[in-house]
């Protein structure tokens, strides 16, 4: 399948099986065309799992309110048709009933499959099947100039299918992804392996991550949780088609509480695949306690279709609107707070030193860590080997290597006469120190410079001016440091 076209041309289309796509991609083009010339291209979306703050854009702005459905699933050939704007709450119940699901399935419903490549997702399989960009086999994006291109890994745009990840649609926006899907079964068994030591828990992380084992047993899914420098946990995952008890954490029990024991031998639950998928949306991870959800007598009347993370979004948003929490907060006498929401990836064997700092420096926890190597196997046979370890430029993690994700999403105390960001920014320069990246999604405090050589660089550059000659879409910088 290929989508083809400009946005000054009427045909974009070949598929006659599609028409609704075909439709999507007709409103998409003619939404650009729109667009004043001197004007911004952005989307016309309301929602967003981004926590940067945006300027407002007086232009119209894409419409991508056709784009949000799974075209097609091949069962045998295990790949799916998708359109960019779908989430992986649409994508997971197309998949799931033919056995099937994405390779990373990133934690939060309402993530689309075109934010997570373009952004960059991670879950409990990237330790073996990397991020969500690496099993996509082609991209169509609109581009800049307004074409719609297909980009694969080997043909005249292969450049912009290494770029595209990580470029939050500085580059272009993705209009529909072939992805790879993999085979799995109807549970999960969970181990949570308890440990009074960070090194020990590094050293046993780098272990099941080479082994894809663990005292034994097979591990399919691999995260976990910092509660504190003396309590942490490794949560195993293991597939299997075994009938049993399973567990529901979309009611009463969450799940983040259930990982927590004292015994010297590890916790066992089961979930089934859907749950487990599916397990840190009902109270986005633990940050739900923000909004009083978590406490037993709120829980038992909040509706149970309000426990998932856009409900939450829309609560962000209202505090984002009305400082609703720093007015709560000047009523105590406390100064505002400073929001702290990031993702970053730290080699392995730094796992236990940039933990023990931030335990230290920043008053937040718990913390979730999740392990990702850069996919080495498994790839389409189509593939060459060259393509079976790819990089990805404006996102240079090393092949071969294995990172760990560390996630903390809360606010800190501000100080009076302290540089904005402080604490964002000590994070950053630690990262650095430790040989890490930061993901884009939230606040960021880089100079030019060291942003640049971070980010894609003169690579960046040169894709800029093939694929958004006119510069009608922002650039990465505007975007994601200055709030553009």
């Amino acid at each position: 399948m290929s989508l083809l076209g400009k946005a000054g041309h009427a045909s974009v289309a070949h598929e006659s099986g599609f028409p609704a796509h075909r439709a999507g991609v007709e409103r998409l083009l003619a939404s650009y065309r729109a667009i004043p010339g001197d004007a911004t291209v952005r989307l016309a979306k309301k929602t967003s799992n981004l926590f940067r703050a945006r300027a407002k854009n007086p232009a119209p702005g894409l419409d991508v309110s056709g784009l949000a459905e799974v075209i097609a699933v091949d069962p045998v050939a295990k790949t799916a048709d998708v359109a960019g704007m779908t989430t992986y709450e649409d994508l997971v119940a197309a998949t799931l009933p033919y056995g099937l699901a994405p390779l990373v399935v990133p934690q939060l419903k309402t993530i689309t499959l075109g934010g997570a490549v373009t952004g960059l997702g991670i879950e409990s399989t990237s330790f073996r099947s990397g991020l969500p960009h690496e099993s996509v086999l082609e991209m169509d994006i609109l581009t800049g100039a307004g074409e719609i291109i297909t980009a694969t890994p080997d043909n005249e745009h292969a450049d912009l299918f290494r770029g595209f990840p990580n470029s939050y649609g500085t580059l272009g926006y993705s209009v529909r992804l072939k992805i790879e899907l993999e085979t799995v079964q109807p549970y999960v068994a969970l181990r949570h392996v308890r440990f009074h030591d960070l090194r020990e828990l590094e050293r046993t992380l780098a272990t099941i991550v080479t082994e894809r084992s663990y005292d034994g047993e097979q591990v399919d899914y691999l995260d976990g949780v910092v509660f504190t420098a003396d309590e942490s946990y490794l949560t195993l995952g293991r597939q299997t088609d075994e009938p049993g008890p399973v567990s529901d954490y979309t009611g009463m029990d969450i799940f983040y509480r259930s990982i927590q024991h004292d015994a010297a031998q590890p916790k066992r639950d089961r979930l089934t695949i859907l749950d487990y998928l599916w397990r840190w949306d009902t109270d986005w991870f633990w940050c739900s306690r923000a909004f009083g959800t978590q406490n037993p007598k709120i829980r038992r009347f909040w509706p149970k279709r309000y426990r998932r993370s856009s409900f939450y979004w829309k609560l962000i948003a209202l505090d984002h609107k009305y400082d609703i929490a720093d007015k709560l907060e000047a009523r105590k006498g406390n100064p505002p707070r400073e929001r702290v929401v990031q993702d970053i990836e730290v080699p392995v064997e730094r796992t236990a030193d940039f933990v023990e700092w931030f335990l230290r420096e920043i008053p937040i926890e718990p913390l979730w860590l999740c392990p990702l190597r850069l996919r080495e196997t498994g790839a389409p046979a189509a593939a060459s080997a060259a393509s079976a370890e790819r990089t990805w430029p404006l996102y240079p993690l090393e092949p071969h290597r294995t990172y760990v994700n560390v996630g903390f999403w809360s606010a800190v105390p501000t100080t009076p006469g302290q540089q904005e960001g402080a604490a964002n920014r000590a994070i950053e320069r630690t990262v650095t120190d430790f040989d890490g990246h930061k993901s884009l999604y939230s606040d960021s405090y880089y100079d030019k410079d060291e942003f640049a050589a971070l980010y894609g660089g003169n690579t960046y550059i040169e894709l800029k001016k093939r694929y958004d000659p006119d510069q009608r879409l922002l650039d990465l910088y505007s975007k994601a440091v200055q709030r553009k």
